[in-house]
């Protein structure tokens, strides 16, 4: 390197540092959501110097995802929860609560029984945020449905509260009962705290303390699906297990014109005693398929004893840092060219699949799985960042099942293109209904490629050589039919093979466009 060329070197990385500073400098806001992608009903959790969260896995596994930050801007998710779920369940992972006790992290969940198909309580214990998390069974298996949990320390005294009747011809009330001094045990009478007379939802719930009240965060109308309308409520009571009166202003934080709906959420508190309440909303257009995302905003309480969202009652994209010198990371590429030891934590499979069998040899996928329930086929998924994205991978081997790409809902309602008997295919699954849009021979190794645009429009292509694409005649595949009501679909890979024969897949390419 010639002393010209090394000194422009230098004056580029001053220039790249000091670009970077004004940059920190500059920047005031970020923008919602934080956390990208599906992750509903997300709690928080402050530990130590970083900040920990999780939400609703639904019927992704593994369950719950774990994120960390040290800005509560900018999010990595670190694992799971579980990475198997816990013997006494079946599905309907959804609601997690993490809360902090004696040195320990616990996580208050929501999960069907698998004796009764009932949702209900469990509990799991660990060291530390990340875990591994010794599950303790259910908790709270008090009615025909139990959800939603949330734990609050009133001085010492353990109380958790949750969701009750909803599946039953009455009001929805909110319930209390005290934990026993390890937080594993009930103890004491119920109270019903919050009874939804108006029929239109109590859910989602949280408490905090401040003066002589204590508040009930809340959420109310519907929680999912293109007609959600979910808002956040307030009510507030003297003692932590009395009667909580409404505010006579509900909601306090509502839809507007960059979100559809949000609620239920948590709150965490700053080190200098400032609160953030984050909740998951739908964003308006084509980014609603992105799911219920994590946004956050700051609460306050105001001179009438009540609380109020530092940028008002209209859920806004763009809110104040909580910490200066912040720069929010934009959404990034994903590749994963299988060369690690495990695979990326961000990958999800389908469930009710007995066995997923993904395993990583010599920078190849070997995917696979044994299926539960007539379900076809393995699906390893990501949750999208962005409504406009393409994604591909390589596909070897000589395995004849099907195998390729997919855009998946459950295993009633799923797009797959893929290679297998010999030949090339594209087909989409409505509510168990398979619609066949293009096949063509095919056994050889081939590139996949699809891409997404209008968050749920896609459109496909091939390569046999690496060089040249063939787009696939069909055109774009409408996936909107293609989603649950409580969750939407990911993009990812598709294997019908067996462990013992599994499809093989050389990358996996995700990026923004």
């Amino acid at each position: 390197m010639t002393q010209s060329h090394a000194f422009r070197v230098r004056c580029a990385a001053l220039l790249g540092t000091l670009l970077t500073a004004l940059s920190l400098q500059a920047q005031t806001t970020f923008r919602n959501p934080v956390i990208r992608g599906d992750v509903a009903d997300p709690s928080i959790l402050r530990w130590g110097d970083a900040y920990y969260a999780t939400g609703t896995s639904s019927e992704w596994a593994p369950q719950y995802p774990l994120f960390r930050s040290t800005d509560l801007v900018n999010w990595t998710q670190v694992g799971h929860v579980f990475n198997e779920k816990p013997s006494w369940t079946v599905s309907s992972f959804w609601a997690p609560e993490l809360f902090s006790h004696d040195g320990k992290v616990f996580c208050y969940y929501s999960a069907r029984r698998a004796s009764d198909n009932r949702s209900y309580i469990g509990v799991a214990v660990a060291d530390r945020p990340e875990g591994p998390y010794e599950d303790h069974g259910p908790l709270v298996t008090y009615g025909s449905e139990d959800i939603d949990a949330f734990v609050f320390d009133d001085g010492g005294q353990l109380y958790i509260t949750w969701k009750a009747y909803g599946l039953d011809q009455r009001p929805v009330e909110i319930l209390c009962q005290p934990l026993s001094a390890d937080g594993l045990s009930l103890c004491g009478e119920i109270s019903s705290i919050y009874t939804d007379s108006n029929y239109i939802g109590s859910e989602g719930q949280c408490i905090f303390h401040e003066g002589d009240w204590y508040y009930l965060l809340y959420s109310s109308r519907g929680c999912c699906g293109p007609g959600s309308d979910y808002e956040v409520r307030v009510a507030r009571s003297r003692t932590v297990n009395g009667i909580y009166e409404p505010y006579d202003d509900n909601p306090i934080l509502m839809r507007s014109a960059d979100f559809q709906a949000c609620g239920h959420g948590t709150l965490v508190t700053t080190p200098d005693g400032r609160r953030y309440y984050l909740c998951h909303s739908y964003q308006r257009g084509a980014d609603f398929f992105l799911g219920r995302q994590p946004i956050l905003q700051e609460l306050v309480v105001g001179s009438d004893e009540w609380p109020h969202f530092l940028t008002g009652r209209l859920a806004t994209a763009r809110q104040p840092l909580p910490f200066a010198g912040t720069a929010q990371q934009p959404v990034t590429t994903f590749r994963d060219d299988f060369d690690g030891d495990a695979l990326n934590v961000a990958w999800t499979w389908n469930y009710p699949f007995c066995n997923v069998s993904a395993t990583l040899h010599r920078g190849q996928l070997l995917l696979g799985g044994t299926p539960c329930h007539d379900v076809a086929g393995a699906a390893l998924a990501l949750r999208p960042s962005s409504s406009r994205y393409s994604y591909e991978t390589h596909l070897t081997g000589t395995s004849r099942a099907l195998a390729g790409l997919t855009w998946y809902g459950d295993d009633r309602s799923h797009i797959v293109f893929g290679r297998g008997d010999g030949r090339l295919q594209l087909f989409v699954v409505r509510d168990g209904q398979r619609t066949e849009f293009f096949s063509t021979p095919c056994r050889r190794d081939v590139m996949l490629r699809a891409t997404v645009t209008g968050g749920c429009h896609l459109t496909f292509a091939y390569s046999l050589d690496g060089r040249t694409w063939l787009d696939v005649p069909s055109g774009a595949v409408d996936g909107l039919g293609i989603m649950c009501w409580d969750r939407v679909s990911r993009p990812g890979l598709y294997s019908a093979a067996t462990p013992r024969h599994p499809a093989t897949f050389d990358y996996f390419l995700m990026e923004p466009r």
